[in-house]
């Protein structure tokens, strides 16, 4: 999804300041090149609100070639998702300005352990002990994967990921409970809106502010609203299609089952992205992230064979 990708983004200026705090952050380099030539055009903003035009010109055109319906059912429920998917988005962003970005994406992984709690809590969905094992196996995979621990440092600030996870995981919940008649088109142009939204917001913000923004990717967060280079408009408008598939068959997976059963795959971002990194530059992971992997692996075989 757009979160997961878009998390990698304020690593660059990390990796180019050597300030990475997970093992292996060196092999990220060629790996994030495409989204440093986003980042070095523009800025994190302006990418959001350019891509959800973008994304609704081609959810547009697809609504009319198909003719699946975009307007909501009930259009409270779109708001409160999408929302709550933006803001948790945001806050990501902004702690990935002061915390370091193992520690954030951390907090990303409570999503599905928050999905288990909240379900049954708030909803009364019975959760079997193969689906708490799940979650917790595979939020351990990815600890391992990220390498937490590795000079993060525990403090206030770092349990702000971890609300963003709860908010994450609500809006998560949110797709069935209240959105299972919505079609997926209706809640992607949700999700869009909201972090097209934010992404003039933050221009606006930026152009009253006007702070000193560092040359190329390290300016991507700080930078307002500049000329779009041909570079930039062609890899946001790759990055806003996958994002239309890729999002759009994760929002379908969590209307037509339990948000605590698909909250689990979500972990799977961690060995598509190793698998990619191999099979794109020939990247081998390290013993510890292999680990993890088997782990995320394992997570989503209990899932499949026994979470129910």
């Amino acid at each position: 999804s757009s979160c997961h990708g878009l998390l990698l983004a304020r690593s660059i200026m990390l990796l180019l300041r050597g300030k990475s705090t997970y093992p292996g952050c060196s092999d990220f380099r060629s790996r994030l090149y495409y989204v440093q030539v986003i980042a070095r055009d523009a800025g994190l903003w302006q990418f959001h609100a350019t891509r959800t035009a973008m994304g609704f010109i081609l959810l547009g055109v697809a609504a009319k070639a198909f003719g699946f319906r975009l307007l909501p059912v009930r259009a409270w429920a779109v708001a409160v998702r999408s929302a709550l998917h933006g803001t948790a988005m945001v806050i990501y962003f902004g702690c990935l300005a002061f915390l370091p970005v193992a520690t954030v994406a951390a907090g990303l992984f409570t999503a599905p352990i928050f999905t288990l709690v909240i379900s049954r809590v708030a909803f009364g969905i019975p959760i079997g002990p193969f689906r708490v094992v799940a979650a917790l196996v595979g939020f351990a995979g990815a600890i391992l994967v990220l390498g937490l621990g590795q000079g993060a440092v525990a403090g206030p600030a770092t349990v702000l990921p971890i609300v963003a996870g709860g908010l994450y995981a609500l809006g998560n919940i949110a797709t069935r409970q209240w959105c299972e008649d919505e079609t997926a088109g209706t809640l992607l142009m949700g999700f869009f809106a909201a972090l097209g939204l934010f992404g003039l917001i933050g221009m606006a913000v930026l152009a009253v502010w006007q702070p000193d923004v560092p040359v190329g990717a390290e300016g991507f967060i700080l930078r307002g609203a500049v000329w779009p280079t041909a570079s930039f408009l062609f890899w946001t408008f790759v990055q806003a299609t996958g994002s239309l598939l890729g999002v759009g068959m994760m929002i379908r997976a969590y209307q037509i089952a339990e948000a605590s059963r698909v909250a689990i795959f979500e972990y799977v971002i961690l060995p598509a992205s190793a698998l990619w990194a191999y099979l794109l530059w020939g990247e081998v992971l390290g013993g510890q992230e292999a680990l993890g992997i088997v782990m995320i692996f394992a997570a989503g075989l209990i899932m499949a064979v026994r979470g129910r």
